[in-house]
């Protein structure tokens, strides 16, 4: 029998992936607290004995299918079409979640839910996988989930049920990665900064879009995750990263509505070209494991 020990919505934006003399520049002599937090989180992983990440993906978008990749394994060499100036020959080389990327496909087809397990070793790999990756995996293996561009907010529950449903009748403790930022509007090329410091909040799109950032993170802390769904709308016109994907269905994945985990910041609220990004994470009761 399977267990989620951990959940954590978690950045992935580029520039946690530049060296560190870039992100001073960047900041003002300011670095991202991104990169400490992702320590913290490897913390909290290290005192749980994971086995395996499961990782909502927001830059896997896909269309008609929620998918899951199901390869053996995962090795390359990454260039981003996107940020290639940022982004380019990041190699990996990591383990894959065969048998619960099978049984979530197999779950799906029963229900007759559109979700598919993805095995073609051609396709390609995504920096909200590869990045959180960098700074958190020692050994795990890992099972990336894709953004559905058309579902919709109940698609993202009953997709997270179906994750749990197929964790649960199997053999692994794992980790539940949410992999995106909060409200998620760019800010243009030619607008000036607000701040010097590229990572200060108040550089954010819009101040409505920091203030519902700040109140869905108070949501978090208090664990009404049924009052995060409840703003939706309001999530969508903040335009959160994949259309909330990662959290909805991490979310579905512990409850949906009913859920009452508690979230606990593991970084400062920053901006990344004018979206909202932290780390936070949702501690699990029961899930350390029993010393023999």
């Amino acid at each position: 029998m399977g267990q989620i020990i951990g959940a954590a919505i978690v950045s992935h934006h580029p520039g946690i992936m530049r060296p560190e003399a870039d992100r001073l520049k960047l900041g003002d002599g300011h670095d991202t607290d991104l990169i400490p937090g992702f320590a913290r989180i490897r913390e909290k992983i290290d005192a749980l004995d994971a086995d395996t990440f499961v990782i909502f993906d927001t830059h896997w978008i896909s269309t008609a299918m929620n998918l899951v990749a199901g390869q053996d394994h995962f090795q390359g060499i990454y260039t981003s079409d996107e940020l290639p100036h940022v982004l380019s020959g990041v190699a990996y080389d990591y383990p894959g979640a065969p048998e619960l990327a099978a049984r979530i496909g197999d779950i799906a087809k029963t229900r007759k839910f559109p979700a598919f397990n993805a095995t073609d070793p051609h396709m390609a790999n995504h920096y909200g996988t590869l990045n959180v990756l960098s700074h958190l995996r020692k050994n795990e293996q890992v099972m990336s989930v894709s953004a559905c561009q058309n579902s919709t907010l109940n698609n993202y529950l009953e997709m997270g049920g179906i994750i749990a449903q197929a964790i649960d009748e199997l053999d692994c403790r794992v980790v539940m990665l949410a992999s995106g930022a909060l409200s998620h509007a760019f800010t243009k090329i030619d607008e000036p900064a607000r701040n010097a410091n590229f990572f200060n909040p108040e550089n954010v799109f819009s101040e409505q879009n920091r203030k519902l950032d700040h109140e869905v993170v108070d949501m978090f802390g208090a664990g009404r995750h049924d009052q995060v769904l409840d703003r939706y709308d309001d999530l969508q016109a903040a335009k959160m990263e994949g259309w909330g994907s990662h959290y909805f269905q991490m979310i579905g994945a512990l409850g949906g509505a009913d859920c009452r985990l508690t979230g606990t910041p593991m970084s400062e609220y920053e901006n990344a070209r004018g979206t909202g990004n932290i780390h936070i994470w949702f501690d699990i009761p029961g899930a350390a494991r029993q010393a023999a």
